[in-house]
């Protein structure tokens, strides 16, 4: 009978008693687990046990991070703004919607609100319910 599991290399068993995946439950574990990270990316050459060891680190990391660190919630431009330097656009990426890089800028710099339009545009655009786009 088979349990389905491979059976781990002599390198992924040092890799998890060197430094064991456990729960993260405070800030010098996450440091530590982060550190650890960090020093298998630095290698270089990255093998199929170092992915499946980060993998495992990186879901711990995650699962800390999901409990402990609060994410912003922007809306209006401040959502607009961070939506532009994710995306990697220019503001004249925006003329389609806004019509004119002016009326861009005087949005970005909260010269200007946006209409109801704008707003669905801009949520079709980003592909992210429009009600994130009303302050």
């Amino acid at each position: 009978m088979t349990s389905g599991l491979k059976t781990p290399s002599n390198y992924y068993i040092k890799l998890i008693t060197t430094f064991p995946p456990r729960p993260i439950t405070n800030e010098q574990e996450l440091i530590a687990t982060q550190n650890q990270i960090n020093a298998i990316l630095d290698q270089e050459t990255i093998t199929q046990d170092d992915r499946d060891y980060l993998k495992v680190l990186g879901t711990l990391v995650y699962d800390y991070e999901q409990q402990h660190e609060k994410m912003p919630i922007l809306k209006g431009v401040a959502l607009l703004q961070a939506l532009l330097e994710e995306s990697e656009l220019q503001p004249k990426d925006l003329v389609n919607i806004l019509e004119s890089e002016s009326i861009v800028l005087d949005v970005l710099n909260g010269n200007r609100k946006l209409t109801e339009k704008e707003i669905q545009d801009l949520a079709v655009f980003f592909k992210i319910n429009s009600s994130y786009f009303i302050e």
